[in-house]
């Protein structure tokens, strides 16, 4: 469980949107779109959503434990609510709240395909004290759509990661985490790409090991997996890039260990998963 965790922790791949900064009045209330990932930290106030027409999970940040969740849940100043875009959800404030909203993309993968649709982290800013005291100040005044501020972006992507963190290992604690692949053949082909990162995994290889043709496995691996077949393999190699790039190996190390024709095509697949290159990854796990 713990090697799985890991793995899982470090895959969770999160691109930033916009910030904005909201002030609900007395009665208020945002709406969070279905299709998109949105976090919302709540500044001040107190903000109430109700779960009941979908699975949601609560977190507490001091203990870490984790449990299912639905109806009408309220949050608090330091409180903070991630929607993974799997159906509306209207928050409002019976007495006024300032939020921060941060959209993001999140790549599919098996670990966020394994989360309910909604994670409130109750106690978000005794967990991450840093990013919650910056989280005050981030964003744009109310009327503008985007970060604009250096920084704002690095802060939003951390508090992401974050609170899925706390879900992910939440739920590996109580037993109801990593969702099991229901189709004992994708389950074969994942454990073997797992199990390999710098083979050669082309279509054919992989669709032969899940006795498929070529479309009904592709077609069936995406509908299970959240990705393509190629769009997993890259997430798998990157997932374990990051874990030797962090163990302090090369650039040039893990481009030839993984399976890359070069370098540099190494580093561009690093870079799309990940937002940064693979040499400041690396360094940052060097200096931390």
């Amino acid at each position: 469980m713990t090697d799985a965790l890991e793995r899982a922790l470090a895959s969770l791949d999160v691109r930033t949107g916009s910030t904005r900064r909201h002030t609900l009045s007395a009665g208020g209330d945002i709406v969070l779109p279905t299709g998109a990932a949105t976090l919302v930290y709540l500044v001040s106030g107190e903000i109430t959503g109700d779960l009941s027409g979908g699975a949601g999970c609560e977190v507490d940040a001091p203990t870490g434990d984790g449990r299912r969740v639905r109806g009408r849940r309220t949050l608090l100043a330091g409180d903070a609510v991630m929607s993974l875009g799997c159906r509306a959800l209207v928050l409002s404030s019976q007495s006024g709240a300032e939020v921060v909203v941060v959209t993001a993309e999140i790549t599919p993968s098996e670990v966020v395909a394994s989360l309910p649709g909604t994670v409130l982290v109750t106690g978000f800013a005794g967990l991450e004290p840093a990013a919650a005291a910056l989280a005050g100040n981030l964003g744009p005044h109310p009327g503008a759509l985007s970060c604009e501020r250096p920084g704002d972006s690095v802060v939003c992507r951390s508090m992401i990661r974050s609170v899925l963190l706390s879900a992910v290992r939440a739920w590996a604690s109580s037993g109801t985490w990593p969702a099991p692949i229901a189709d004992r053949f994708l389950a074969r082909v994942a454990a073997a790409v797992e199990a390999d990162p710098g083979r050669d995994w082309t279509i054919d290889h992989l669709a032969s090991l899940a006795a498929m043709s070529r479309t009904v496995f592709a077609e069936r691996f995406r509908e299970a997996m959240g990705s393509s077949p190629a769009g997993y393999v890259t997430e798998v190699r990157v997932r374990e890039a990051q874990r030797r790039l962090e163990a302090g190996a090369s650039v040039s190390e893990v481009s030839r260990a993984l399976g890359y024709a070069s370098d540099e095509g190494f580093r561009r697949a690093f870079r799309r998963r990940t937002g940064v290159a693979p040499s400041a990854w690396r360094a940052h796990a060097v200096t931390a």
